[in-house]
């Protein structure tokens, strides 16, 4: 039977707070699941990967925001992804929030939380009844977090880190800054939380682990909170491209190489993340996070993905279908079950302004390219759709003195591709005699210019 006692790190008694006050909280709730009653199927890479033990435990860690009765909750789950249904229930439970966001770490090495890795390609693995008990951890973590509010200053750091990235995509593009917040009482300047993002896939236990674990998220939380003294929120985010450690020369202190799907490997990478967030911190400035502006927006994006369409009409993809007409805000979103026509899924796109800080919450793993406004000038010969527009770069729409990215954020609809490069039919670029791994996985080559195009809009307050 899963766990969902929380382990509530007390930061502080909750105060009430004066107009434009910020107050900080953190929370958390176990989400492991039991070995033994019911089958595990770990998500991530292909299908049938029962789970045989448990090595570490996964985790809904939450960190609640205030500036003075506005309140901001940010979760971060140990799964590999979450879709908007979910989130719009947990939402549902936890009144009195100006904005909650949940995001998946996209965790490869836990339990199948989204149909797709079931016993084979045609029967889900979700167990609901799990399910329904991460909904309870999610809500259990942010009420924890707004108990313990109290009034907090934040300081803000960034680290550069592209030994920790390998891009398993042509051409390479890495997103190698981590951003870390610390929270401490402005008076006594004890730490009260730490905020953490960071752009890599957790998959060092690679195909062949049966262990449930968190993968790297979970040593680097438990390094950060042996250095920096306080609870710790991971937030995934850009990770599609591919960012992973998969391949990726990781060495222990005497310089031996670790192997691949090893915990050896996963331990040192998390290690290694968490020192480069606490060089972060180290450089972290002074940070003003009121007022909060929050905008979001529900979209259509058009279910292309042959595969997507297929495990819907096997019931192995389990959520509402709507009409698609080519318009992504139409004035009503029609659901439907005929997928003889085009059809599209509902994804939600934020954008947030707390004071100084500017954070876009992006429903998948998207592409480096799309976030650092390096979408290739000309597309290489091959491409499928090599007279496509660039997308907006995501970090060129934000302004503000300080920026972040979510993904993963309410939703996970796979890889957001560069239209330009997208590449599913021959001939292929680079030379190469098969596709790249990305768009398998795509929602549709229509999925970059819609997200971008609406976070654009969105931070332009249109």
């Amino acid at each position: 039977m899963i766990r969902l006692l929380s382990l509530l790190v007390v930061v502080g008694s909750a105060l009430p707070a004066t107009a434009g006050e910020l107050t900080v909280g953190f929370g958390e709730a176990d989400v492991t699941p039991a070995i033994g009653k019911q089958p595990v199927f770990l998500a991530g890479f292909g299908q049938n990967r029962l789970a045989k033990s448990v090595h570490d435990p996964l985790m809904a860690r939450a960190v609640v925001l205030a500036d003075g009765g506005d309140k901001v909750a940010l979760v971060s789950v140990d799964v590999v992804g979450l879709f908007l249904p979910f989130v719009e229930s947990v939402r549902a439970k936890l009144p009195g929030f100006k904005y909650v966001l949940v995001s998946a770490t996209h965790n490869h090495e836990g339990p199948d939380t989204m149909g797709l890795w079931g016993p084979n390609p045609l029967q889900p693995g979700i167990d609901r009844d799990y399910l329904g008990r991460v909904q309870v951890a999610c809500v259990e973590a942010v009420t924890a977090a707004d108990k313990a509010r109290a009034p907090a200053a934040a300081r803000i750091g960034t680290a550069k880190a592209p030994e920790l990235l390998r891009d398993s995509r042509l051409p390479v593009v890495l997103h190698d800054e981590l951003v870390a917040l610390r929270f401490h009482d402005p008076k006594t300047q004890a730490p009260r939380g730490v905020v953490m993002q960071w752009n890599c896939h957790p998959e060092t236990l690679d195909s062949r682990n049966t262990a449930v674990t968190a993968d790297f998220v979970g040593y680097t939380v438990g390094h950060l909170r042996a250095s920096q003294k306080c609870p710790v929120v991971y937030l995934t985010g850009t990770v599609g491209g591919l960012m992973t450690q998969l391949g990726l020369s990781v060495k222990d202190d005497a310089g031996r190489e670790l192997k691949d799907g090893t915990f050896e490997k996963a331990e040192r990478y998390g290690t290694l993340v968490g020192q480069a967030a606490d060089r972060a911190l180290k450089a972290a400035v002074p940070l003003e996070l009121t007022p909060f502006d929050v905008r979001r927006r529900d979209v259509l994006v058009p279910m292309e993905n042959p595969v997507y369409r297929l495990a819907y009409q096997l019931d192995v993809l389990k959520r509402q279908i709507y009409q698609w007409d080519g318009d992504p805000t139409p004035p009503k979103m029609v659901p439907t079950t005929n997928l003889e026509k085009p059809v599209a899924v509902k994804t939600e796109v934020g954008y947030l302004r707390l004071g100084e800080l500017e954070l876009a919450a992006i429903p998948g793993e998207i592409y480096p390219e799309l976030v650092l406004g390096k979408v290739v000038e000309k597309a290489e010969p091959g491409a499928d759709f090599p007279d496509a527009p660039a997308e907006p770069g995501v970090y060129d729409q934000m302004r503000g003195k300080h920026r972040m990215l979510v993904g993963l954020a309410n939703d996970e609809l796979g890889y957001f591709v560069p239209k330009r490069q997208w590449d599913e039919r021959p001939p292929f670029c680079y030379g190469r005699r098969s596709a790249q791994y990305g768009e398998l996985n795509s929602v549709g080559a229509e999925a970059a210019p819609i997200i971008c195009g609406t976070f654009r809009r969105l931070a332009r307050g249109e």
